[in-house]
């Protein structure tokens, strides 16, 4: 197989047949930079968790698998031809949502009711998407109008209404299992017969902020069993950097490192119902 990308988290090879294998490393980002050191199983966890939704979603939208790679991190899937725009939703406001609806009262051009707080649960989930910034830059927010004059008005209204199903499909089947989605990103790309496919990862601890659903209280920042909880040792006094010096960050202690697993781990347990096998 020809090697013909490496992003952050993610390596992509090219088979003898055209088809493309995607292998997820244990490579985690925040903020921008790859981390050290990496968290071990995490490839194969969200590997096999996005597995997993694609059969939960397979009557929302159709995926780009065609089957299992040789190991527990890999997938073989068709090509696409990616859509120019990250598409969010968001059924909880946080995050870098929070800060617009601050600032504006509005998400992405959405207005919202006055006097929400950090992790109030929204009156309905909305599309708030964003643009794909190249790597080292920030993706920054988009309006719908925004989204018709760079893809049209067609495939943005078929952008919003895919991003919202799996959303909510999604959130449905998380929240039986004791755990809110607040909010997703999806990517989705056209196949040869121009059809609006679901690639790359769904619904995973590294696209989704998820939170126990027995601790949610609106009000301040939520326990979670995404990275957010790296994101927060890497601004908190314990790590001593600074994120706007433009240095890269520390490495990640032991216990950072286990904590974060073990959130890896347990969310892809309670929402498949199955122990990790690797």
């Amino acid at each position: 197989m020809k090697h013909v990308h490496s992003g952050k988290v993610r390596d992509l090879y090219v088979t003898d047949e055209g088809l493309l294998m995607m292998v997820a490393s244990d490579r985690i980002s925040a903020y921008d930079y790859a981390l050290e050191p990496e968290i071990p199983d995490k490839g194969a966890i969200l590997t096999q968790l996005s597995l997993w939704w694609f059969e939960q979603l397979k009557d929302v939208v159709p995926n780009h698998l065609v089957t299992h790679g040789p190991d527990a991190r890999s997938v073989v899937c068709r090509p696409l031809e990616m859509v120019p725009v990250e598409c969010v939703a968001r059924g909880y406001l946080t995050g870098s949502g929070l800060l617009d609806y601050r600032r504006t009262g509005e998400v992405s051009g959405v207005r919202l009711p006055p006097g929400l707080e950090d992790g109030s649960k929204l009156p309905e989930p909305i599309f708030t998407p964003t643009t794909k910034a190249p790597v080292g830059e920030h993706d920054e927010p988009m309006t719908f109008e925004q989204v018709v004059e760079k893809v049209g008005e067609e495939t943005a209204h078929e952008l919003r209404r895919i991003t919202l199903d799996v959303y909510t499909r999604g959130a449905e089947i998380a929240r039986e299992r004791g755990i809110i989605v607040a909010d997703t990103k999806i990517e989705l790309g056209r196949d040869h017969d121009g059809v609006l496919t679901l690639a790359d990862e769904v619904l995973t601890p590294d696209s989704s902020r998820f939170w126990p659903a027995s601790e949610w209280k609106p009000g301040g920042p939520q326990p979670s069993f995404d990275k957010q909880y790296v994101r927060d040792w890497l601004t908190s006094p314990d790590s001593s950097w600074d994120k706007s010096s433009g240095n890269p960050p520390p490495a990640l202690p032991d216990e950072v490192v286990n904590r974060t697993r073990a959130r890896y781990l347990e969310a892809y347990e309670r929402l498949t119902g199955t122990p990790f096998s690797g």
